[in-house]
């Protein structure tokens, strides 16, 4: 029903307005008596053999929805009902940002990808927490944090511990963003030097509460073999938790979307179909390097039940999905959480 009805309306208009749209629909349907138990009945698996086990959290299933869906913390709630077994929001910077100009969401409708150069369009830190206190403890809520876009160079590290040091209490792990090909001076956030300096500091915050979060390091896939070496090295150097392969591109090879509509386009990272190969490569690369010695949660291109079941097979421990949550609706994370029971 949803990819032969409700999505042809859906894009038939503006991927921004429809994303709120959306928003709106999900929170209004699931305030009527009996919808949200609807929701579970019809999307969530419940089965023992699903959960995972990875730096000390238990996950009701390996289905996660990645960062940059529900931004500001105000639906995971809601989208618990679908079936999810975590959900990552932001990603947050410390001030309310309005992001980049828009339009600045599109679809490749052919490749059934998207280009964002969202900017990270976020409310902030105080608005984000306002919604996680919130939070039902239906399952595990990941915190993805940024700069803001005016801050400098020298200050990059002070904006990621105002982030990680607010939202400690009301999220169960972090996620460092330092990937996002949508932000002013990425080569800084990728230079090992300082992300050693980065994930140091934030580390050390996070020794000075009682309870440690587990803090993990999103890249990109467009690394070659000796960046992903070197963040096999970090994450060794720092004993980092874990690693999310991976974020978006900024490949544009072996579209089909014609080059007239993507000059039309311009620059953002691309999500989707079109990036499965490359987030696979990047995923199997990492945890044949460092011989499975961290976790790495998989996501890009995820669209079936085998998309996942490869990543899984690549060395993946855990998986996200965003763009084909949009392309394929709710019933993926059903499919791929049946799929792994099968072949369980």
């Amino acid at each position: 029903m949803y990819t032969s009805i409700i999505r042809p309306i859906l894009f038939r208009f503006d991927p921004e307005k429809i994303h709120y749209f959306t928003f709106s629909l999900i929170r209004n349907l699931s305030k009527i008596p009996g919808v949200a138990g609807l929701f579970r009945s019809l999307y969530l698996v419940n089965d023992k053999r699903l959960e995972r086990e990875f730096f000390g959290l238990k996950f009701r299933n390996p289905v996660g929805l990645a960062a940059g869906f529900d931004k500001n913390a105000v639906l995971y709630n809601e989208l618990a009902n679908f079936g999810f077994g975590f959900i990552e929001i932001g990603t947050v910077t410390p001030k309310g940002q309005e992001g980049n100009p828009k339009q600045r969401l599109f679809r490749l409708k052919e490749d059934k990808g998207i280009i964002n150069r969202m900017g990270f369009n976020n409310e902030g830190l105080e608005a984000a927490i306002a919604q996680l206190k919130k939070n039902k403890g239906q399952l595990i809520i990941g915190g993805n944090i940024g700069k803001n876009t005016q801050t400098k160079p020298e200050d990059y590290t002070k904006d990621y511990l105002e982030c990680f040091n607010a939202l400690h209490p009301y999220v169960d792990y972090f996620v460092l963003n330092v990937s996002c090909p949508n932000v002013d001076s990425h080569a800084k956030l990728n230079d090992k030097e300082y992300l050693l300096e980065l994930i140091s500091d934030v580390q050390k915050a996070n020794n000075t509460f009682e309870k440690q979060r587990p803090i993990l390091l999103k890249i990109a896939p467009d690394l070659n073999d000796g960046q992903l070496d070197e963040i096999v090295e970090i994450v060794k150097e720092t004993n980092l938790d874990g690693v999310i392969a991976s974020n978006t591109s900024t490949d544009r090879n072996d579209l089909k979307t014609s080059e007239e509509r993507l000059t039309e386009i311009g620059n953002g990272g691309l999500s989707g179909q079109p990036i499965k190969t490359k987030s696979t490569r990047v995923i199997k690369y990492l945890s044949d390097k460092s011989e499975k010695s961290f976790p790495i949660i998989g996501v890009g291109g995820i669209h079936s039940a085998e998309d996942a079941i490869e990543k899984l097979e690549a060395g993946a421990d855990l998986l996200q999905i965003y763009t084909g949550f949009i392309y394929e609706g709710p019933r993926l994370i059903k499919s791929i959480n049946k799929t792994i029971l099968k072949n369980a």
